[in-house]
């Protein structure tokens, strides 16, 4: 059963429910995958969404903060969800699709702003929830499942504007890789963007404080699509669709694609 599938962090799902309508509609992906909701799951418009032919849906959420939602056009079963680090965030929401494939939506915690856990509380609970993933993952060794998100982490020198300059800011210091890359090996996950493009500067995030951001182009790769090892060369098709950031109110981030032939 092939299938395509996004992932896109939307920064209020209520706020911005015509933008997911226009990505439904002009793009009809059979799968999205939405991080940050920011609402409780009897509040997120899912009517506007089963109108336009995704009925089957998945969420977590909670007012205000986090959230995670599968929208699909092919029938899916709730397949649960972690609570990483025991906080009571929406911040995972897994389904399994007809073909039996599970698709994991994760939102990490994005760390605050200085990359010191003794006093950054905030990026110790990133890292924190990193290795939960890690130990997860050794110990339930996915098999037939997708993983996206919004990781909070460009892990490759060419997944930011600038290595050298960006390397103490979270988002891309070593050891935020260091748990990134952690938790993707005890999974055995495969990066199909990157085994797809797998060279040259590829972003999904460019800030709001830049005046021009399409000029400044100062963006990071912090949307992830990943793929257990067994399924991972179906994966094909990968792609950011930069535009979206450049749509009327927009979110940060901008969709990630990727189609998979199973």
């Amino acid at each position: 059963m092939p299938f395509t599938l996004a992932t896109w962090n939307i920064n209020s799902v209520r706020l911005r429910a015509g933008l997911v309508q226009k990505l439904l509609r002009d793009e009809a992906p059979d799968v999205l995958c939405l991080q940050e909701c920011k609402s409780p799951v009897e509040k997120i418009p899912f009517e506007l969404f089963a109108a336009m032919g995704y009925t089957h849906w998945a969420a977590r959420g909670q007012k205000g903060y986090n959230g995670v939602a599968i929208l699909s056009r092919i029938p899916l079963q709730d397949a649960g969800h972690i609570d990483w680090c025991g906080k009571g965030d929406a911040r995972h929401v897994a389904a399994t699709l007809e073909n039996g494939v599970t698709i994991h939506n994760c939102y990490i915690p994005a760390g605050g702003d200085v990359p010191d856990r003794e006093v950054n509380e905030k990026f110790g609970h990133k890292l924190d929830t990193l290795t939960e993933m890690r130990d997860h993952f050794r110990a339930n060794r996915p098999e037939k499942s997708i993983l996206v998100g919004d990781l909070n982490i460009a892990p490759r020198e060419d997944d930011v504007w600038s290595h050298k300059q960006l390397l103490k800011i979270v988002s891309h210091t070593p050891i935020e890789v260091e748990h990134l890359t952690n938790a993707q090996e005890a999974g055995g996950w495969v990066d199909v963007t990157r085994a797809d493009i797998p060279e040259g500067l590829l972003y999904s995030w460019w800030s709001y404080r830049a005046r021009d951001w399409d000029a400044a182009d100062k963006g990071r790769r912090l949307d992830h699509i990943w793929a257990s090892g067994d399924i991972a060369a179906a994966g094909h098709g990968s792609r950011v669709l930069r535009e979206a950031r450049g749509w009327e109110q927009p979110s940060d981030h901008a969709p990630v694609f990727a189609s998979f032939d199973l």
